[in-house]
């Protein structure tokens, strides 16, 4: 049974889904280093029994960001070493043992956004605003945002979003990819877990590929991207599911694209 170390984080399984929720509403879930830590605690512990993991936020919002009231004076090697503790934790959220999918509702703002971006769908509500304050603080990205955001939203929106401070709303986030589905307000943890279950539902090396492999495909050149490409269609294609499966479409047991 997963459980969580801390009282920032509270977990829920549903069958083989893992819901994840952030849980400092009264501080608009900002991130300290315990909820942080606690969220590693729990990724480390999803194994085989849970095909997808779901992260919401409690309260009104998702995640207002890192919580500057318990931001600390570091000198350059410990600032370097808080950053690369938020890279780790967001690593494992990526490269989970199953896909992740994060509901979005409220505040998705600085490192609330990073954690955001780091899982592989977003569903957000209408309520669903996104920024990163963090060039109006003085300060800089330091959770992995540098890196994720800018392949779903492009550079120039990222670096607009710090040099303005410029606020996108939840039908604007969605229209650039902060989101790829967008849902009336109150309704995201039920769009979420509906996609979830689709997930779960996938065989679980095409999942894989597509969250360990494909990133690395996208970060390769493109000879060293085609060969992972070819090694992965090979692999997922001799798997005895995926022969299984093939087989009931073949015969008419498997639904055709666009059926209900």
């Amino acid at each position: 049974m997963i459980t969580s170390n801390s009282h920032t984080i509270l977990v829920e399984q549903q069958d083989n889904l893992l819901i994840i929720t952030l849980n400092r509403p009264e501080k608009r879930n900002a991130c300290n280093d315990e909820l942080i830590l606690a969220l590693e605690n729990i990724v480390d512990q999803v194994n085989s029994d849970i095909k997808c993991v779901i992260i919401q936020g409690n309260g009104k919002h998702f995640s207002a960001g890192l919580d500057l009231s318990e931001l600390k004076e570091r000198d350059i090697v410990q600032g370097l070493q808080h950053s690369q503790m938020w890279h780790r934790v967001m690593n494992k959220i990526q490269f989970a043992a199953c896909p992740v999918v994060a509901v979005l509702h409220g505040a998705v703002v600085g490192g609330g956004l990073e954690i955001a971006s780091a899982c592989h769908i977003r569903v957000a509500d209408a309520s669903t605003f996104y920024a990163l304050p963090e060039g109006q603080r003085g300060i800089f990205v330091g959770g992995g945002a540098s890196v994720r955001l800018p392949k779903l939203i492009g550079i120039a929106r990222m670096t607009d979003m710090m040099l303005t401070g410029r606020v996108f709303n939840a039908e604007e986030g969605e229209r650039i990819g902060m989101a790829q589905y967008l849902v009336e307000e109150g309704q995201g943890l039920e769009k979420g877990i509906e996609l979830a279950n689709k997930i779960a539902s996938n065989a679980g090396l095409t999942n894989y590929a597509l969250t360990h492999v494909l990133p690395k495909i996208v970060d390769s050149n493109q000879q060293e991207g085609l060969m992972l490409e070819s090694l992965m269609a090979a692999m997922a294609q001799d798997a005895p599911e995926a022969k299984q499966r093939l087989k009931d479409f073949l015969e008419g047991r498997a639904k055709k694209v666009g059926e209900n």
